[in-house]
């Protein structure tokens, strides 16, 4: 059973994804907040295996609301879900401690889905996102993190990352065995001096192109 939380200001919204949880086998809903305020006041007290985040809070945002709690639960899984595709968003998300990102459009096929990615290790994102991400991987972040010493092979896995495939399955895709892919990550987080694979692909994906 995945236990989520939901993080959102639309009582409408937060009732549908809720239902939609509830009624589906192997998940459950066990908090829905309607701001940043009261997330930070209960999903500490039992935090869920996985939240959906709304992006834009009264008050205070959900971005700022996904800081404050991975300061406090550094495990947490946070997806932020958002009607917003634009890559500043994604990128400031993704600093924040968001693990996954996606638009409240998707389907809720892809939302269980995405929920059911996280709690295997995967960081997923629409597939509208994910070529937002991928066309930052353009030549000039690569001549810029090829100074910083980051192989091509070690790209390829940050490529992967940020199309949130697990590491199961980057070892599928580079045919790789699962403790090279741990490998290459565990150089990848000295090299860019991170210690996530969230902080890896936020900045790998906001490195300075010339």
């Amino acid at each position: 059973m995945i236990r989520v939380g939901i993080v959102e200001d639309s009582a409408g919204v937060r009732r549908t994804l809720q239902a939609m949880l509830d009624d589906t086998p192997g998940f459950t809903c066990i908090c829905a907040c309607g701001s940043g305020e009261e997330a930070l006041k209960v999903i500490p007290k039992d935090p869920p295996d996985v939240v959906l985040m709304d992006l834009h809070l009264p008050n205070l945002s959900g971005i700022e609301t996904t800081e404050r709690l991975k300061q406090v639960l550094p495990k947490l899984n946070i997806i932020m879900i958002t009607v917003y595709a634009d890559t500043d968003s994604v990128f400031k998300a993704l600093r924040a401690g968001a693990i996954g990102y996606l638009l409240k459009r998707s389907s809720p096929e892809e939302i269980l889905n995405a929920i059911t990615d996280v709690s295997k290790g995967g960081a997923p994102m629409t597939s509208e996102i994910a070529r937002k991400v991928v066309a930052a991987f353009q030549e000039p972040t690569a001549a810029k993190t090829e100074e910083e010493g980051i192989s091509r092979r070690e790209r390829e896995i940050l490529e992967a990352l940020c199309q949130g495939d697990s590491n199961q399955n980057i070892a599928a895709k580079l045919s790789l065995s699962i403790e090279t892919v741990r490998w290459h990550l565990k150089k990848i987080y000295e090299k860019l001096h991170v210690s996530s694979r969230t902080e890896a692909m936020a900045k790998f994906m906001s490195q300075p192109r010339r």
